[in-house]
């Protein structure tokens, strides 16, 4: 995926280094996701106490790429990271149907804070490898996506397990971040 990744964002930035924060309730698969940008493939994690950063380079293109806990006690946290982000990345647990509406509440909080307000945001729906993920549409409806007027948004089903979705989902960010 490191190669695929490598093509896509060869020449597009020259030298700049990109920002991105990952976020999203706990056990949704961001620290999954982090490392298989950075490694290209799956690791043992446990829950993000804090946060993990890792610096992802492509050629001519560095992210750098912070995963923040998504336990209760870390959310009011998240803000104290919003800082000098280009993007956002928001991870939900597609299987989770109990929680979409905390992830929906904790979504409104952070697009409500001044220092993301534009950003693009990209939705990872995550573990669709899982019988009971819920289809684009319902995730859609459930975090009342097509209420965001005021920045780019997408959402992209993926598992990060298999590494499925997730060249898509960068496909569109780096589109939006180009312009």
């Amino acid at each position: 995926m490191g190669f695929v990744f490598s093509k896509v964002f060869s020449g597009l930035f020259g030298s700049e280094q990109i920002r991105l924060i990952i976020i999203g309730l706990d056990n949704a698969g961001k620290t999954t996701i982090l490392y298989r940008l950075h490694k290209d493939e799956v690791v043992q994690t446990v829950p993000t106490v804090g946060f993990n950063v890792e610096s992802v380079t492509y050629k001519n293109l560095k992210f750098q790429v912070w995963d923040l806990g998504g336990q209760t006690s870390l959310r009011p946290y998240w803000r104290w990271y919003y800082q000098d982000s280009n993007a956002i990345i928001y991870v939900v647990d597609s299987a989770d149907k109990d929680r979409l509406e905390v992830a929906k509440q904790e979504l409104e909080l952070m697009l409500e804070e001044e220092e993301v307000k534009g950003l693009p945001l990209l939705i990872f729906a995550n573990k669709q490898d899982l019988p009971e993920a819920l289809s684009e549409s319902e995730i859609v409806n459930a975090l009342d996506l097509h209420s965001i007027k005021n920045r780019q948004w997408a959402l992209f089903k993926i598992s990060a397990i298999k590494g499925e979705g997730l060249n898509e989902g960068f496909e569109w960010l780096v589109d939006v971040l180009k312009y």
